[in-house]
């Protein structure tokens, strides 16, 4: 396991920067999931912690070593790709062995710690086939075998779930999950897919334009989130937020009502996650609007409502919402789960 720090970290190409001055502690057997939209430089955060990409600015320290200026070699991570990058013409043994042949690890050692990897990936049954032969799966867990014999400092994954299924995905996912619990290894992983975010993380570190937009874990983030940009991105629906107006006390929404508002600032914006707004009888709640969508999906639903003066808002319902398109519904909020921002998208915290 290692501690793994950064301090002032910039990367620059040319006249363009693309990673912002980050500061990020990432504690030693911790699972931190960098997130964030295409663009926003979370495989080149990562790739600069493995040496991939040089460092502009800035201090990279792994378990209080100065590693900035090293090469890969010498840092002691393992990467796991989106390519699976195994060599085709050798069995899952010796893909899964060939670091450790090639810096010449006595035989017996090698297939101890090969035989060991098989066995916490469920791979033994496949050890002598070729890549050709196994699942994208399989293929996948190989790779993190191949990483896990070189007993690395951390493991960095740079979204390597993206070649998979939908079904697949799920199935390594939870794999993966089990990895972490059993080697307590220092994990980074790098996803667009904020379902692995919030189920894998300890941390989620959401990047935006190459700085961090906040950083904490799966549920603070949820429930708290810093500003417009994580309450938007964090969350599938993701969070409603409508114009409102703040004074003496009070919140008003354009088009609908209000209540009492307890903020230090004027808001601008009010958010709600679609699981704290309820189908009401119109004239009651916080507005009236008319059902647009309604979306089952067996366990849950999703209505989409035209609000007055609001727009488009999204509620989730158990089961079957019991609503149809063209209807009249009130909306109620849950006033203790509301979020409000101000003019520049920062979190206006309330006191509940």
């Amino acid at each position: 396991m290692g501690s793994i720090s950064l301090n002032g970290v910039e990367k620059w190409f040319g006249d363009l920067q693309v990673i912002k001055g980050i500061d990020l502690e990432i504690e030693a057997g911790e699972f931190i999931v960098f997130v964030g939209p295409s663009g926003c430089g979370k495989s080149t955060l990562l790739r600069m912690i493995g040496g991939l990409e040089d460092i502009s600015r800035g201090t990279l320290t792994i378990n209080d070593r100065d590693v900035t200026a090293e090469p890969p070699s010498k840092r002691g991570l393992a990467m796991v790709f989106q390519s699976y990058a195994l060599y085709p013409h050798m069995t899952v043994r010796d893909n899964m062995g060939f670091s450790l042949k090639t810096s010449g690890a006595p035989k017996a050692e090698i297939v101890e710690k090969v035989n060991k990897a098989a066995e916490v990936l469920k791979l033994e049954p496949y050890l002598d086939r070729r890549p050709k032969d196994l699942s994208g799966g399989q293929r996948q867990r190989v790779a993190i075998g191949r990483c896990i014999v070189r007993d690395p400092t951390a493991f960095l994954f740079d979204e390597p779930l993206s070649n998979l299924d939908a079904a697949l995905r799920v199935d390594m996912r939870l794999e993966i999950a089990k990895l972490h619990q059993r080697l307590s290894a220092t994990m980074i992983y790098v996803t667009h897919d904020q379902v692995e975010a919030m189920t894998l993380a300890d941390r989620i570190v959401v990047l935006e334009f190459g700085k961090i937009a906040q950083v904490g874990t799966p549920r603070e983030l949820y429930e708290n989130p810093a500003n417009l940009f994580v309450a938007q991105f964090i969350g599938s629906p993701k969070m409603n937020i409508l114009p409102c107006t703040t004074q003496d006390g009070q919140y008003s929404l354009q088009g609908g009502r209000g209540g009492a508002f307890s903020g230090t600032s004027q808001a601008v914006s009010l958010g709600i996650r679609p699981e704290h707004i309820t189908l009401a009888t119109p004239g009651t709640g916080q507005c009236d609007g008319e059902v647009d969508v309604v979306e089952y999906l067996g366990a849950e639903s999703y209505v989409v409502v035209q609000a007055n003066g609001l727009g488009q808002i999204t509620i989730r319902v158990a089961g079957d919402a019991g609503v149809k398109p063209g209807e009249a519904v009130g909306l109620s909020f849950d006033e203790s789960q509301m979020s409000f921002f101000d003019t520049d998208g920062q979190s206006i915290l309330q006191s509940r």
